[in-house]
């Protein structure tokens, strides 16, 4: 009876066995494998491995088998390899929106997606990441809640909260003065610049709007279905992500940027592949974008590598926004060397 309790397990232990610690570039041949199995008190030879492995192909269970004087076999089971996992953990690590205590969680699970060579990973992730973590450990019952609504085609409610200088939370009131809870249509959940955003319509402003994941609580999935639209029919996520800046919204404008030729590779990371108009040392080029302040603001930050040429009305916005900066510093430095 002990026999053939351990002859109904082999198959199921022998695929367990390879799925999780085999690969493409990682086989196991015959002698390990028939050592491990004895190791879990399962008698095999090299027969009936052979067998055993007809079997499990026959069934559907796909094991590679490389033949030689010792045959090995693996599975290619589309799990992540260890240089993906590394990704993986890397980009959970450097993600501001995700708490320290979440960030350990995380790095631990997709390292048991390893199996055997959870240590390994472990081990090579190493990468240190100068990153101030979020503290709000509501973030993750929000983007729960978020992407039920979308799924199920529902709008949500919510509050939204900023910080003041001695880091409190303080909530957005309506006209009364009470806490403001914001209703809308969910669209999409984006990550931007290193923060995680809502993207919604809403009903009352009729437009398009961004919030901070991590600004929100008390969210929640309401009965009410979403508004059908044009404007959310009509929206398209890639095209928006290109147009506006760390995701502040504006009226949009075709504008025209002329900058160095050291700023090709800016200009592609921002707006993808634009067509550039190369002439001397400079090129130039058009793009749709929402003008506010934080695009003006990312003219600037280039210094002269980079300056709007037209239209003459975002030129002008241009100009008063380094004004404005100028007159700011002149006169903190007034009476100074």
């Amino acid at each position: 009876m002990k026999g053939e309790k351990t002859n109904k397990i082999k198959l199921l232990k022998l695929w367990e066995l390879l799925s999780q610690q085999t690969d493409s570039e990682h086989p196991m041949g015959t002698p390990e494998i028939l050592e491990k199995l004895k190791e879990m008190g399962i008698e095999c030879d090299r027969r009936t491995l052979y067998d055993d492995i007809k079997t499990l192909n026959a069934y559907g269970y796909e094991v590679e088998c490389t033949r030689g004087a010792s045959n090995e076999y693996s599975v290619d089971n589309g799990a992540f390899d260890v240089t993906e996992l590394r990704i993986l953990m890397d980009a959970v690590q450097a993600s501001t929106f995700i708490t320290e205590k979440k960030t350990e969680e995380f790095v631990d699970k997709i390292a048991r997606l390893a199996g055997s060579r959870r240590a390994e990973v472990l081990k090579q992730n190493i990468v240190a990441f100068n990153t101030t973590k979020n503290t709000n450990e509501h973030i993750y019952y929000a983007v729960n809640e978020i992407a039920t609504a979308i799924n199920e085609q529902r709008k949500i409610e919510f509050t939204y909260f900023k910080y003041n200088a001695k880091h409190e939370r303080v909530y957005k009131c309506d006209e009364t003065g009470a806490t403001k809870i914001y209703k809308v249509n969910p669209y999409a959940t984006v990550f931007s610049d290193d923060k995680y955003y809502l993207v919604c319509y809403d009903d009352k402003h009729k437009t398009m709007s961004h919030y901070r994941v991590d600004r929100m609580e008390r969210v929640r999935v309401l009965d009410e279905e979403i508004t059908p639209c044009d404007a959310v029919r009509k929206f398209d996520i890639q095209s928006h992500k290109k147009q506006v800046f760390s995701m502040f919204t504006g009226e949009k404008r075709k504008v025209t940027i002329e900058a160095d030729l050291s700023m090709i590779d800016v200009i592609f990371d921002k707006f993808g592949s634009v067509k550039l108009n190369e002439r001397d040392d400079k090129v130039s080029f058009d793009a749709e974008v929402q003008v506010s302040p934080t695009f003006i603001a990312w003219c600037c930050s280039f210094g002269n590598r980079l300056r709007v040429v037209s239209p003459p009305t975002v030129v002008h916005e241009v100009k008063e926004y380094a004004l404005e900066l100028y007159y700011l510093y002149s006169k903190n430095n007034q009476g100074q060397d």
